[in-house]
């Protein structure tokens, strides 16, 4: 899916990925315990979508975000920090599903003919 990509499509297609690994739309109007700043790490299991991309992401009130304004995301974390999310980047699109805690996280993504697991710290 990714090989005819050129080096900066393929870090933003992971940017994309890194981004599907907390995105999620408010819980609640109150803050929530996984509001900060995070690092996401992808790696890729199957596939040869790029691996090892780690990028930051920001939560507010339960609304978490890329600060890249290339990436469109929707999802939704629980209060009891349950995610599902979806990703999009042009055409290339991937969703995950995972579990966060108060300072770390990690679950798994699939994409095209790629998937594979991200993990995320609280910075």
């Amino acid at each position: 899916m990714f090989s005819k990509l050129t080096s900066t499509s393929r870090l933003l297609v992971s940017a994309t990925l890194c981004a599907l690994a907390l995105t999620a739309t408010p819980a609640a109007a109150s803050s929530s315990p996984f509001d900060g700043s995070w690092s996401v790490k992808i790696v890729t299991v199957k596939g040869t979508c790029d691996s090892g991309a780690s990028v930051p992401i920001r939560v507010t009130n339960g609304a978490i975000a890329s600060d890249l304004s290339i990436v469109q995301a929707s999802g939704q974390v629980t209060p009891t920090g349950n995610l599902t999310v979806k990703v999009g980047h042009g055409l290339q699109n991937a969703s995950g599903v995972g579990k966060l805690s108060d300072t770390s996280g990690s679950g798994t993504w699939k994409g095209g003919l790629c998937s594979g697991t991200w993990t995320a710290s609280k910075n």
